[in-house]
């Protein structure tokens, strides 16, 4: 099932894969090395934040099996 949430995540990803290629080539200016390093970071955190999330829903999931089928 695709939701824009995980939409969002796939997309997040990939720009962060897209960033850590750039950086692992090496032949960029510091300012642009430093601006791609700061990108990444800010992706990197946003991907931890939607799997944290989605740990946590899985988590309440297992805990409580029957609620999801109650609640549909």
């Amino acid at each position: 099932m695709n939701t824009p949430s995980s939409d969002d995540f796939e997309r997040a990803l990939r720009g962060l894969e897209e960033v850590v290629a750039r950086l692992e080539q090496g032949d960029l200016p510091l300012e642009e090395g430093l601006a791609a390093f700061e990108e990444g970071m800010s992706l990197s955190r946003h991907c931890q934040q939607r799997l944290d999330a989605a740990e946590k829903r899985i988590e309440e999931l297992l805990a409580n099996p029957g609620e999801e089928r109650a609640a549909r």
